[in-house]
């Protein structure tokens, strides 16, 4: 993977066409797949399962960074891991300690990934930043594609990316909803080194020119660093 990786994200391909749209993405250079599960439960949408995943994985080589917008995720783990899965994230606000679920995933030999909504603070993070392989910020509300992205989140970015430094922890940071040419500087100006991108690629007339101006933009972050209190 290139320093910077960008994640199309499946939700925004034409699911009529779905192993074209993964080839034509693949093609354009994507570094990774990134594929959203919602339940209907810890989101107000439905979107897709196992056996997607695994049709998915028969489609590309492509690392599938798989995104369980679940309530009960752990019930889910080995199922994802046999379809295919690189690795799994869960939420920090589920109602169970993600700790358990992440050594499972770890376990199960894939990436162990926590995220977090826009509105929960990053201190529910920290105590489980060493057993992470990946970092997920939602920059908008999860559940729906199509999202414009939440700019106040990058000050959360930037909060994760100085204590990750301060512990000496190697773990990217990936950034998801609403991320495009627009505001790509910016994403990595904070810290943030996965990006996921929806319509931005697969609604992009040359997604091969839409990966390259995301991973190569120079636009540097006009917000000013986040103070001691920023959580």
């Amino acid at each position: 993977m290139s320093a910077v990786s960008v994640a199309p994200s499946l939700l925004a391909a034409d699911f009529a066409r779905l192993e074209s749209e993964i080839e034509r993405v693949e093609a354009a250079g994507a570094d990774l797949l990134h594929l959203d599960i919602m339940d209907g439960h810890f989101v107000p949408n439905l979107s897709y399962g196992v056996p997607v995943v695994e049709a998915v994985r028969r489609c590309t080589r492509l690392r599938l960074d798989t995104h369980l917008m679940l309530a009960d995720p752990g019930a889910y783990l080995e199922a994802f891991a046999r379809a295919g899965a690189d690795s799994l994230t869960v939420h920090v606000e589920i109602e169970a300690d993600p700790a358990p679920l992440l050594a499972e995933i770890g376990r199960l030999g894939l990436g162990r990934g926590l995220a977090v909504n826009p509105g929960t603070p990053v201190d529910p993070l920290l105590p489980h930043l060493e057993s992470l392989d990946l970092l997920l910020v939602m920059s908008v509300e999860p559940g729906f594609g199509g999202q414009s992205f939440m700019p106040g989140v990058l000050d959360k970015v930037r909060a994760l990316r100085t204590v990750l430094t301060e512990r000496r922890l190697e773990v990217p940071i990936e950034i998801d909803g609403g991320v495009g040419p627009g505001n790509a500087g910016d994403c990595r100006a904070a810290g943030a080194t996965w990006l996921v991108a929806g319509s931005s690629v697969f609604g992009a007339r040359d997604p091969a020119e839409a990966i390259r101006r995301i991973r190569g933009s120079e636009r540097q972050a006009t917000l000013l660093p986040p103070g001691p209190s920023v959580r």
